[in-house]
């Protein structure tokens, strides 16, 4: 399936390319436009948009289109929902600081948009980063599970 999101790609329109690809649609092709033109060039490629202005998935109800795509697609695993914590902080600004990781990220993903123009080329050198990331979420939520099963339930 075709996805297409508006240009110079930073936190939310990297994450979800990754997310996607990672755990809703392995075959995804990305398209990237100015904002003016996502939702026509959606409509003419028959792609879902996100990320911008009217798309199918973007933020709402105060959650990023990461956390929007999650919930559209049920994907309920903790190191997923705990990422998405991160992605939210770095991407809604005044939610900064919810996660302390959100900074960090925020940090790493202007630089990228910094020294890299291609908004696919982004999407390839940060997927890396976001693998990463997800498998310290794993095991994050792996360490507050065994937490949690070794407390009493008095």
């Amino acid at each position: 399936m075709k996805w297409i999101t508006r240009a110079n790609a930073k936190v939310d329109r990297v994450a979800c390319p990754w997310l996607i690809r990672r755990f809703i649609d392995p075959d995804a092709e990305f398209l990237f436009v100015p904002a003016e033109q996502v939702l026509a060039t959606a409509e003419a490629e028959q792609a879902l948009s996100y990320d911008a202005p009217g798309a199918r998935y973007t933020h709402r109800d105060g959650k990023c289109t990461f956390e929007v795509l999650m919930d559209e697609y049920e994907l309920t695993d903790p190191a997923l929902k705990r990422l998405a914590r991160i992605v939210h902080g770095a991407d809604v600004t005044n939610d900064l600081w919810d996660a302390a990781e959100a900074p960090g990220l925020k940090a790493l993903a202007h630089g990228f948009a910094m020294t890299t123009a291609d908004d696919h080329v982004k999407i390839a050198q940060e997927s890396a980063m976001y693998d990463a990331l997800y498998a310290w979420c794993q095991a994050k939520a792996s360490h507050a599970a065994a937490a949690a099963a070794a407390t009493p339930n008095w």
